[in-house]
Formats: structure tokens, C-alpha cells, sequence
């Protein structure tokens, strides 16, 4: 894959390849694309193994726009006062998503970026995944969190409060653009629903790659920054270099 090619667009194929398979309980070789996670129960039913591999690159390479393109995409941005959070609750932004017999969106991601992925039915219930934020080894569904690179919050105070239930569903959903990633629950834990100014991955490699993909989501959903959320994406940016 060139150096600058969107993990989340190869993921699209082999996400659909992956939730067809691993239905119908067959094999299937799966290739590197962003991070994701969260809890996962075993369900009754033969276990399919993925023969492939993936994992979450910290390199920020291969993940957003090149640096170039996220800077130009940044300074589009327009940039707003956050929001009231008057109004919010998680529930406005439904997930996850059934994407049919037993499986759903987190099934999906969970699948697509393992590492030799272990499955009963649709769900995931063996496999590895590299939390892109501390860069930790995760050797269980049940240690992997799905997290909202923009965080369902920090969405409702950039715009998505003016916005209609099904396109917040398709927010909280989105396997198209880099907006759900695979990290360690504690992590996700730390990140809550704060944004670049206030905190960072702790592995200082994967600034690259989460300041292009927060930019991405943004700029695709039309979400407003901060200046102090912009300021802190573009010092990110500089590890790109």
C-alpha cells in the first residue's frame, strides 16, 4: 500500500469480505485498516479463524491525509466556540448498528483490525489488536474498547447537536472515514470526550496518524474546532515530518 493511503479505504473491502465470512463461518485473510474495539460475548456455534493479519500503525503512515492534505484541510475548518452541552446524552447518537445475523458494527471493526481473529458466529472471541493511542498489545475482545476518534461529545458541542437522529447514527457508525479505532479501555478511559488541546495519545508516535484522522473526521462531517483544538492538531501535524 503507498505511503499515504487511507487505512480506513482498504478496510472498506475487507470489513465487507470479513462480516460475509464470518457469518457463514469461513475463513478470511484480513489486511491492515484503522484501529477499534469494545467487549465482545462468545455466542454458541463453530469457531472461524482469520488467517491474515492487521494492526494499527503508530508510524502515521498509510492513515489520513499526508500531512500536506490535513494541513489544508485544517485551516478549512471553521473555527467556533464549543458548544452547549445542554441536550446531550449517548443515546441521540445510536450504536452499534446491526450489520445483519448477529453482528454489529463493533463486530465489524473488531474483525477488521485483528491479527488472527477467532470467531463464533459473528462474534469475535479470540484475536490480537495494537491500542493506537498507548501502544499496548491486546490479547482479548474483552480488553479492546471501540472509541470515537471524535467523541460523540466533543460532536455534539462542534455541531452535531443541530443535527437530525439517523445522521447522528451514521456519525456514531461511520466505518467509511477513520473515526473508530482500536484502544486499550484504559486509554479510551483517559481520552474521554476531551480533544487534542487537553489530551494526546501517550505514544507520541501516533500523533501523526490521530491528528490526521481527527482532521478527516471533522472535515467529512463538517465539525467546527476550537482555536485551542486547531493550535494543538497543527503542533501534532509537525510529527508527521
Amino acid at each position: 500500500m503507498p505511503p499515504h493511503t487511507p487505512r480506513w479505504t482498504v478496510a472498506l473491502l475487507t470489513a465487507a469480505a470479513l462480516s460475509l465470512s464470518a457469518c457463514e463461518g469461513v475463513s478470511i485473510a484480513v489486511g491492515p485498516s484503522p484501529s477499534a474495539g469494545a467487549t465482545s460475548g462468545a455466542t454458541s456455534g463453530s469457531s472461524s479463524t482469520s488467517s491474515g493479519e492487521a494492526s494499527a500503525s503508530s508510524s502515521g503512515e498509510g492513515s489520513g491525509a499526508a500531512a500536506g492534505d490535513a494541513e489544508a484541510q485544517l485551516d478549512k475548518l471553521v473555527v467556533a466556540k464549543a458548544g452547549s452541552m445542554k441536550g446531550y446524552s449517548r443515546d441521540k447518537f445510536p450504536h452499534w448498528r446491526s450489520t445483519g445475523k448477529n453482528c454489529d458494527v463493533r463486530d465489524s471493526v473488531l474483525k477488521r483490525d485483528g491479527t488472527k481473529v477467532k470467531f463464533s458466529g459473528c462474534n469475535v472471541v479470540a484475536g490480537t489488536w495494537k491500542s493506537l493511542y498507548d501502544g499496548k498489545q491486546l490479547t482479548a475482545p474483552t480488553q479492546v474498547d471501540i472509541d470515537h476518534m471524535v467523541p460523540l461529545a466533543n460532536a455534539w458541542r462542534s455541531g452535531a447537536s443541530a443535527w437530525t437522529t439517523a445522521r447522528r447514527r451514521d456519525f456514531a457508525n461511520d466505518l467509511d472515514d477513520p473515526q473508530l479505532v482500536a484502544v486499550s479501555a484504559s486509554s479510551n478511559r483517559s481520552k474521554g470526550d476531551q480533544d487534542p488541546s487537553t489530551w494526546k495519545p501517550s505514544d507520541t508516535g501516533a500523533w501523526c496518524e490521530y491528528a490526521r484522522d481527527w482532521i478527516a473526521v471533522k472535515t467529512h462531517w463538517k465539525l467546527t474546532v476550537t482555536t485551542a483544538e486547531k493550535s494543538a492538531l497543527a503542533d501534532m501535524l509537525e510529527k508527521c515530518s
